[in-house]
């Protein structure tokens, strides 16, 4: 998965674009299950600051880490003072300063499992919060025009997302992180929550947001062209997606 993950850069004001925010509703989730007043943050992987904007505009002093140097001079354009961004993948951090929050945008699945949750658990304050969110690529509500979606990409792409990185189907009650969350030591508390969300948007605008997704920026340009020039073909002018997200919650043990 490196490569993917250090794919997005060669599209980062288009992933500024076309990728949503996230609600309101996340924010308040989190703190919530948090319990107390959370000052300080550690974003990994915030590449251009779409879930920085939310949590900063709650009063948090976030320190936003992104590998990509594209995607954070992207970043540094949208966010506010208190945001100090930062050129470091999630691996090359160092324990030192502690954070009452640490999480991940659609981020955690690029980062490397050996140690992860050790290394997550030694950058929390006692008790404080791991919170991990994002979905998969957003589906279309209508089943017809979504058929007619995999039948165009087919030819260029099994698939356009990213596999559960522990192999846990779909299915489970339970998704990744939070099984990977729940077996170590370093983590209790954990909690999976799903806020839903149905967005309209144009035709235009979905390719647009296709256009920034790993599977298609892997594909040599002009197949990646290729490619969603015929998903856009086969797409009315609007469309309404199930932009649902998935929210992972932990408390670092406070005996760590």
């Amino acid at each position: 998965m490196p490569g993917r993950a250090l794919s997005f850069g060669t599209v980062a004001e288009a992933y500024e674009r076309f990728r949503p925010g996230y609600p309101d509703e996340l924010a308040d989730l989190v703190l919530a299950y948090a319990g107390r007043p959370v000052r300080t943050a550690l974003e990994i992987g915030a590449g251009t600051g779409k879930a920085t904007r939310l949590f900063a505009g709650r009063g948090i002093t976030v320190t936003a880490t992104e590998p990509d140097p594209a995607m954070l001079a992207e970043l540094r354009k949208h966010v506010p003072p208190q945001v100090n961004p930062v050129l470091a993948a999630f691996e090359e951090l160092r324990p030192g300063e502690r954070y009452g929050l640490v999480y991940a945008a659609a981020a955690l699945h690029w980062t490397k499992p050996d140690g992860r949750a050790a290394r997550l658990a030694a950058l929390l304050e006692p008790g404080g919060v791991l919170a991990s969110f994002g979905g998969p690529v957003q589906q279309l509500l209508d089943r017809a025009v979504e058929d007619a979606v995999h039948a165009a990409r087919a030819p260029f792409l099994a698939s356009d997302d990213v596999p559960s990185p522990d192999g846990t189907p779909p299915t489970e009650s339970m998704q990744w992180p939070g099984t990977e969350l729940r077996r170590s030591p370093c983590f209790t508390d954990v909690r999976q929550h799903v806020i839903a969300r149905r967005l309209t948007m144009t035709a235009d605008e979905y390719v647009g947001q296709l256009s920034t997704v790993s599977a298609y920026l892997e594909l040599p340009a002009a197949r990646r062209e290729q490619a969603l020039q015929r998903i856009r073909q086969v797409l009315p002018d609007t469309v309404a997606v199930v932009a649902d997200l998935t929210v992972h919650l932990a408390r670092r043990r406070d005996d760590r």
